[in-house]
């Protein structure tokens, strides 16, 4: 397969800057999620690697080989974009057998039905093969636009939010076929999201954008666990991280519109006493206990089964917190409640960048 490397890239459309100074290093057999918002630049990466945009600056090598120069063709990417481009007149697997059939690859009969069965098998369209794509819903053809990246084969798959049009249950089933697919075969995946779940369920590594610059790339558990700023802390954990302005007064995190304080770990890198900061709290770390400090009121709800999200109003906050499903609480109930001190994030206010971080 492929080493991807971005390095300096920027990408500029007129007046916009779609990209800024890029910087990417996928492994070879890595799968590796680009994250962010619409707009976020993830499309416009993708067709930078893929060579259907040229960046305005910066180097786009495989393997080591500056490919700047070479077309889609050279490069040997495969691209499933959101829209699925199939040719409609012809069958599922028709359309499968396509990119196998060129002159340039000159793929043996026996080879393409194999290939051809075998993706039909991991996608489950296999009952699909002899109908038309003009009869398919638009999952079943999204599928199939999957299916034509994965049976040639190449040296890259870049993958363009290609779940985004299925339903729940089959987007939830997909995503571990594809982890598996990409695990057997050892492929490169660059597959971009604005979907954590997507993200922390699939990537190898996460690479997280915010208007066109890479803010962290680390593992799942990396990104979720020491989030370079508030942006990544907002952006990754379903419910996402509380978040709260406040200062450090002695051992204490003291929170704004709160009214209390709530224990608080050492603070790392140097003295914070008096600054003004952001303190984050993942909603699994919050606790519901009788002596607890804090004072909040049941503001919502949601029982997921096997647990319950309930959101607090403390003083003029709300925040979230994760507990077990037998938790017993009410609407307009009043409770006490603290958070794991080991657990804090503790963020400059104004850059929104982690102490953890610093120097």
């Amino acid at each position: 397969m492929a080493r991807i490397q971005l390095k300096n890239i920027t990408k500029k459309f007129g007046a916009h800057t779609a990209l800024k100074k890029l910087d990417v290093d996928i492994a070879d057999g890595e799968f590796f999620v680009l994250l962010g918002e619409t707009g976020a630049g993830k499309t416009t990466t993708l067709r930078v690697v893929a060579g259907l945009e040229k960046p305005t600056a910066g180097d786009v090598l495989i393997d080591g080989e500056n490919v700047n120069e070479w077309g889609p063709a050279e490069r040997d990417v495969a691209l499933v974009l959101q829209q699925y481009s199939l040719y409609p007149r012809y069958t599922v697997r028709e359309n499968l057998e396509f990119p196998l059939k060129s002159k340039i690859r000159n793929t043996p009969r026996s080879e393409i039905d194999e290939r051809v069965s075998r993706v039909a098998k991991v996608l489950r369209i296999e009952h699909l093969l002899e109908r038309k794509t003009d009869k398919l819903s638009g999952g079943e053809m999204q599928r199939v636009s999957i299916g034509r990246a994965i049976v040639r084969e190449p040296r890259v798959f870049l993958m363009d939010e290609p779940l985004s049009a299925l339903d729940a249950k089959l987007r939830e089933a997909l995503r571990t076929e594809l982890k598996n697919l990409q695990m057997n075969l050892g492929a490169t995946f660059l597959f971009v999201t604005h979907d954590q779940v997507e993200a922390m369920s699939m990537g190898d590594k996460i690479g997280v954008l915010n208007e066109g610059r890479l803010v962290q790339v680390g593992t799942p558990q990396e990104i979720y666990g020491r989030p370079r700023d508030t942006f990544v802390a907002r952006a990754v954990g379903s419910p996402p991280m509380n978040l709260f302005d406040g200062k450090v007064e002695g051992s204490n995190a003291a929170l704004e519109g709160a009214g209390f304080s709530l224990p608080l770990r050492a603070a790392p890198n140097g003295a914070v006493a008096g600054r003004e900061l952001v303190f984050g709290i993942r909603p699994e770390d919050v606790r519901l206990e009788g002596a607890a400090p804090g004072e909040a009121v049941i503001h919502d709800i949601e029982d997921h089964g096997v647990e319950k999200i309930l959101t607090m109003r403390a003083g003029e906050a709300l925040l979230k917190a994760t507990v077990p499903a037998q938790t017993r609480v009410a609407y307009d109930e009043k409770v006490r409640f603290g958070w794991d001190a080991d657990k804090v994030h503790i963020f400059e206010r104004g850059s929104g960048a982690s102490l953890a971080y610093s120097a």
